[in-house]
């Protein structure tokens, strides 16, 4: 073990996942989740090399969380000395923060400049942070941006058709999500591939419960699926995506809603639960699919359309197409949805090999397409591998 690890911090409104990483390997010495936060049932799930812990922490706050975390590390000997810095993923970046940046109070000021813009995540990412320097107030501490991946974006593909003032004046704009994973993501594909990163164009979907595509040339994104707010796009677990923007306004006139009642079904009730009415989580819906349940396979059949007229539409501003990456909870596991996208993309030359899709789930990397046409292949990301390598170039 090195003796240079960085503790890896992702915090939710209500929940705070770690890892303390090797960043030289991608080694996890721990890593957990602490759950269900200021509330009565808050508990923190500790997994290592030794089994899985879990502590009750009742009406835990995010700074008592991370104390917990850090009792638990002060019982491997040794080891809260090895810890060296201390990365924070931090979801939307705007326009101030084009790449991962040393935090220090005039950063935080900066990333509260930002929080409109992600007003579910931005102010619970910050939390953290605050709570984290107080506990490591002599380590580094490293932000690392969702949206900073996607700064090369060309304008063409950031403006939004609105007056021009509103981008001018108050960022309204494209910013795209999901950059660490890209990073990473391309970065295996082209190790995977055997090729240099800077002569491949691609195409990869993370899919998660929040969805989306990137369309990336040479390592650095040209465009992507999610705009100003993770709700732009495909369809998500819970979130709508792309939609006429005329309906908010039709719910508000015409069903006497609420704008907090229209926001809660485009962020909370939409996506793959609102059209099954059964559950955000995939695997649910394909089994409730396979048993003839008929607004599951609805919710399947939009899900993949829609997936798949994205990852088409993302080709144009490459110019061409050498491969298309599956990564995220369902990029990596769902042979399903997988194989259904592969197949509406043939006009692509995409020709799925279905045995090797059945290989690759539960962390299995490989290709998953025949060795015809442009390669299509399942590389599970790593999110935190990135944030703790972004943290360790500061250690010095």
């Amino acid at each position: 073990m090195s003796e240079s690890l960085v503790l890896v911090l992702n915090c939710g409104s209500s929940s705070l996942k770690f890892a303390i990483i090797d960043h030289t390997c991608g080694a996890e010495v721990l890593h957990g989740q602490a759950e269900r936060l200021e509330s009565a049932e808050a508990s923190l799930t500790v997994k290592s090399a030794d089994g899985k812990t879990n502590i009750p922490i009742a009406n835990a706050n995010h700074s008592r969380a991370i104390s917990e975390i850090v009792k638990v590390v002060q019982r491997v000997d040794g080891l809260v000395e090895k810890i060296k810095a201390v990365g924070h993923r931090v979801v939307h970046g705007g326009e101030l923060f084009h790449k991962s940046m040393l935090i220090n109070d005039a950063t935080i000021t900066q990333l509260r400049e930002c929080e409109h813009l992600a007003p579910l995540h931005n102010p619970a990412n910050i939390l953290g942070i605050e709570a984290a320097r107080e506990v490591f107030p002599d380590l580094p501490h490293t932000a690392v941006f969702d949206t900073a991946f996607h700064q090369t974006m060309p304008s063409k593909a950031c403006i939004y058709p609105l007056p021009y003032d509103l981008y001018k004046d108050h960022g309204i704009r494209r910013y795209g999500f999901h950059g660490t994973s890209y990073r990473y993501v391309s970065q295996q594909a082209a190790v995977e591939l055997g090729r240099d990163e800077s002569e491949l164009a691609t195409v990869i979907a993370h899919l998660g419960n929040g969805a989306s595509v990137a369309a990336v040339d040479g390592g650095k994104s040209q465009d992507t699926s999610m705009g100003m707010t993770p709700n732009e796009g495909v369809v998500h677990g819970t979130r709508c995506g792309s939609i006429d923007p005329s309906i908010p306004e039709y719910l508000v006139q015409n069903l006497n809603m609420s704008m907090d009642e229209v926001s809660d079904i485009l962020w909370k009730k939409s996506g793959l639960l609102g059209i099954s009415g059964l559950s955000n989580d995939c695997r649910s819906i394909e089994e409730a699919a396979a048993g003839d349940h008929e607004l599951s396979q609805l919710a399947l059949e939009i899900y993949s359309y829609r997936l798949a007229k994205e990852i088409a539409s993302l080709v144009v501003p490459l110019g061409r197409l050498d491969a298309l990456v599956f990564t995220g909870g369902i990029g990596e596991n769902s042979t399903l949805i997988r194989g259904e996208v592969i197949r509406q993309l043939g006009f692509l030359g995409l020709e799925l090999d279905a045995a090797a899709n059945e290989r690759c789930i539960r962390g299995q990397q490989g290709r998953i397409s025949t060795e015809s046409g442009p390669a299509v292949l399942v590389i599970p990301t790593n999110e935190e591998l990135m944030i703790a390598q972004d943290a360790a170039a500061f250690i010095a």
